[in-house]
């Protein structure tokens, strides 16, 4: 597994009751987690000290409660800095998570020994595009929700980014992707986090075992002829590391290079044990 422990100013304090306990910066919040399926005593006070509880409704969806958290605050991890907020369906706006990639594409992109362009799909508020920036790549940064890309820029603008060569884009990936194959604009690495369901802006249905090898090979043709990476990353259940690493494998068999896949986690404070978060699958260059 690839954990995310270089945190400080993010901690899963402890998990339990499909519930967890996290300290984001100075704040305590309280979440549900399908992962957590273990109830354990809640021994730590910061248990009934929260600044904010999203519960979860048995019919779907939920709703936060707050107790004392501002409408947003900032927590940063190395170099970067992020906008938090508490928005629909439990989310801040970050998947501490990723910064186990983050790690890698900074890694990759520095060592390159060369300009860098990647091509960022489905990404949200920014956190890969602001590693690979602040690495010094170029970045295309594609998201279909505009209130996304606008908290991405804000966060760009937090870490002293807004200069830095981004090209920020309200779209939809896949046809952003098929006009960037007929202009034949190439890129040294791809990232992508692809939702497990979505509609295009014709109605088009993507689930995402259907739809995801198809673009993975699409996405092929705007790879330069020497790539750099290949970063998949999903939160869909039941889609396992090897089945990423299968798809990459399949795609990129051309290519040689290396193909790993793992899970991705965070590290819990109060016993020591890693929760899931999703799974990752990386293609590299030799």
């Amino acid at each position: 597994m690839w954990i995310a422990d270089k945190w400080n100013d993010y901690e899963v304090i402890d998990c339990s009751g499909g519930e967890k306990l996290e300290r984001w910066g100075r704040y305590t919040l309280l979440r549900p987690d399908p992962q957590v399926i273990w109830d354990t005593p809640k021994t730590d006070p910061r248990w009934s000290r929260l600044n904010a509880h999203y519960h979860r409704s048995t019919k779907g969806g939920g709703e936060w409660e707050f107790f004392d958290l501002p409408n947003q605050w900032k927590v940063h991890y190395k170099n970067l800095t992020f906008h938090l907020k508490p928005f629909s369906f439990k989310h801040t706006g970050l998947f501490p998570e990723q910064a186990v990639n983050w790690d890698w594409i900074t890694e990759k992109v520095r060592h390159a020994g060369r300009p860098v362009k990647v091509l960022n799909l489905f990404a949200y508020t920014g956190g890969a595009t602001l590693a690979a920036a602040a690495a010094g790549a170029e970045v295309a940064h594609v998201d279909a929700s505009k209130g996304m890309v606008s908290w991405a820029k804000e966060n760009a603008a937090a870490c002293g980014l807004s200069g830095a060569p981004i090209r920020w884009l309200v779209d939809d990936c896949v046809k952003f992707t098929e006009r960037e194959i007929r202009r034949g604009n190439k890129y040294d690495a791809v990232i992508m986090d692809p939702p497990s369901y979505g509609r295009g802006p014709k109605g088009e249905i993507w689930k995402i075992e259907h739809s995801i090898y198809p673009f993975i090979q699409a996405c092929l043709q705007v790879l330069t002829k020497k790539p750099l990476f290949f970063l998949i990353n999903s939160y869909t259940t039941g889609l396992q590391p090897a089945v990423l690493a299968y798809l990459l494998g399949n795609a990129l068999k051309g290519y040689g290079g290396k193909i790993q896949a793992q899970e991705i986690g965070l590290p819990v404070s109060s016993s020591g044990l890693i929760l899931p978060c999703g799974a990752s699958g990386r293609w590299e260059r030799d």
